[in-house]
């Protein structure tokens, strides 16, 4: 194996023990994606954690906030490992229940056509 070679491989290893990942957040009037480097088997809370999304957003409680990929929720997200190119998504909570929400938005519908 000639020496290009070698360090060709060396840095295929490297490629793979570490992934590309994002980090997001939004509020109404603010979304911030933070991008990372993180080690390959990095989980997506440990992902939410090295962020560092906690300091701009002191309100996230990342123990309790429910997360997800692109859109997804990950029920356990101290357990799934990320894959290279995923976005982490924290939510924020629901401050209404969407289906009152829909309920009260039809009556309102019905009451102005009746």
């Amino acid at each position: 194996m000639t020496q290009k070679e070698s360090t060709g491989h060396v840095a295929s290893d490297n490629s793979t023990s570490e992934i590309q990942v994002e980090v997001a957040y939004a509020r109404p009037d603010e979304q911030v994606i933070v991008p990372l480097t993180v080690p390959a088997g990095t989980t997506v809370f440990e992902a939410a954690q090295r962020s560092g999304i906690t300091e701009k957003f002191p309100e996230i409680e990342l123990g309790s906030a429910k997360m997800g990929i692109f859109g997804k929720t990950v029920p356990k997200p101290q357990e799934r490992a990320l894959e290279n190119g995923e976005r982490v998504e924290i939510y924020r909570p629901l401050i209404a229940d969407p289906k009152e929400v829909r309920r009260r938005r039809a009556e309102k519908a019905k009451a102005a056509r009746g």
